[in-house]
């Protein structure tokens, strides 16, 4: 076995118990060559040694080699950051790693143990053979100030944070702000950390800087009405589906919300940036015909987060895509990527870049974790196990989605005995909804419901569709469960699958089919 310091692999180190250590001993070796021998044994290559990896909370200073995890780690390259020194730290801050299935994966990279004689009394790595560097392993919580959010969100994860609407809270055609879901990745930056200004690149490599008030001063103001939904909307429903458990946050019908964004036409900030625009575009592949086969891509600050869409949607003058600073009449909030935007209405919420400072054009699709790993759709046969480099290419990122509803509300009869049924629905690029169709005898017999009227804007319908139906009580079955049932219909006649069986995907994304929701006859 090589010198550590020859080791050229990212290694780390695990105590492996809840709020797991994990230090990268190569560069400990760098730094201090008596830690060399703090890996023992190497056991990838060899199977049969006393230290193949078996996956064990409560054991000590296991050792990982993350090489081949650094591209398809969830928070990207952040996992760096933790290179040359503990993580534990992070994983204490993070704590959205402290799961079995987050363990299992680490157990994949497990290469050997640490020399008890680098462990203290206690078994844990004795962190005094650093001398002066072990400071280095004590961190501020990146998320000590992040914004304070209204009790009411459903917390799935608290750091970072990630919080529905209550569904039945999702009553106004508008969501308040203060209920409007939220989808973190990392820490929300604080007011002096986020971009005050825009950089576009374009891809003969000219650079042009515009500041929020050059925005505002330059170009016309617009306003539009979107809908922005998170690709793992109802991932806890297709979790209890025939498929199984997928991964990822167990999100109910809540990670949608409905906001008017006021900002600039990315196209004409395209246009000003030397881009070549058309001003005529009969549809969205015609759109600047030399340029249909680039991308643009959106960067937020240190590049934490990145992502792209085709070029030719941000051209399209029909395509509304906005870099946006208000929310609601409102300037826009730390939580929802103040003080820029980028909005790309109809298309999944994670193109929908917040806190956006940098914007380039390619010939290639953005290379980032959230491009190219996150937002993929596999087949129901598919395990995450099984997919390889090449179907992970090969497969699509998620842009428009697909057609959704959902019941927000089952209220009781009241002196008409009617019991009232409200919900949502909605559908992606830019798709209308004709028709809502529910049940109350869990999808044998249907009725349609009426379609509420709202004032949406934009070019098209980027907006959801409220929709309520009353029921008369007389013809529910007494003495039963009823069991309630919506699906929805876009002008383009796409409607839901019945079930999750033929969607169903391990990273439970556009979770579509009929929602239900069951109720005691007796409440109603």
């Amino acid at each position: 076995m090589p010198p550590l310091h020859h080791l050229s692999r990212r290694l780390v180190a695990s105590s492996a118990s809840p709020l797991a250590v994990r230090a990268p001993i190569g560069w400990l070796a760098d730094s201090q060559p008596a830690a060399a021998r703090h890996i023992q044994t190497a056991t990838r290559s060899r199977p049969n040694s006393t230290h193949t990896p078996v996956h064990d909370r409560d054991a000590d200073s296991h050792v990982y080699d993350i090489t081949d995890f650094i591209g398809t780690h969830p928070g990207g390259e952040i996992i760096l950051r933790a290179c040359g020194g503990s993580v534990d730290p992070y994983w204490k801050i993070f704590s959205i790693h402290q799961k079995q299935e987050v363990y299992d994966i680490l157990q994949q990279y497990h290469i050997g143990e640490i020399d008890e004689r680098d462990l203290d009394d206690a078994g844990k790595l004795n962190w005094n053979v650093l001398g002066d560097q072990a400071e280095n392993y004590i961190i501020d919580d990146p998320f000590k100030h992040d914004p304070e959010r209204d009790e009411n969100l459903i917390v799935r994860t608290a750091k970072p944070c990630n919080a529905e609407t209550p569904g039945n809270l999702l009553v106004d055609f508008l969501t308040p702000l203060r209920l409007f879901f939220v989808r973190n990745h990392l820490w929300v930056p604080q007011t002096h950390e986020s971009p005050q200004s825009l950089t576009v690149e374009l891809s003969d490599g000219e650079e042009m800087t515009l500041s929020v008030e050059d925005l505002k001063a330059k170009f016309k103001e617009y306003t539009i009405t979107a809908t922005l939904q998170c690709s793992g909307n109802r991932r806890a429903h297709m979790s209890q589906g025939a498929g199984g458990k997928t991964s990822g946050l167990p999100w109910d019908i809540g990670a949608i919300g409905t906001a008017e964004f006021s900002g600039v036409r990315l196209r004409d900030v395209l246009r000003h940036a030397g881009c070549d625009v058309d001003d005529d575009c009969p549809s969205p592949t015609q759109c600047c015909s030399d340029e249909v086969d680039k991308h643009v891509h959106f960067m937020s600050p240190s590049d934490t987060y990145a992502v792209s869409i085709p070029l030719h949607t941000a051209l399209n003058p029909q395509a509304d895509v906005l870099i946006a600073w208000d929310m609601n009449g409102a300037p826009l909030n730390r939580d929802h990527g103040g003080p820029l935007r980028v909005i790309v209405p109809g298309t999944t919420a994670a193109r929908s870049v917040k806190w956006l400072g940098r914007i380039s054009i390619s010939t290639d699709e953005s290379a980032s974790q959230y491009q190219q790993r996150d937002y993929k759709c596999f087949g129901p046969n598919m395990k995450q196990a099984d997919c390889t480099g090449d179907d992970w290419a090969a497969a699509q990122a998620i842009q428009e989605t697909p057609v959704q509803s959902a019941i927000t509300n089952i209220l009781r009869a009241n002196g008409d005995n009617k019991t009232t049924v409200t919900g949502f629905a909605f559908s992606g690029g830019g798709r209308r909804i004709v028709r809502v169709d529910v049940s109350a005898d869990g999808g044998k017999t249907w009725k349609q419901a009426e379609l509420q009227a709202d004032k949406a804007k934009g070019a098209r319908r980027w907006a959801w569709t409220l929709w309520k139906i009353q029921w008369p009580k007389d013809e529910l079955q007494p003495g039963k469960e009823v069991e309630f049932v919506v699906k929805a219909c876009d002008e383009s006649y796409n409607t839901q699958p019945q079930t999750f069986d033929s969607i169903w995907n391990f990273r439970g994304l556009l979770a579509n089919a009929w929602h239900r929701q069951t109720r005691a006859y007796e409440d109603l």
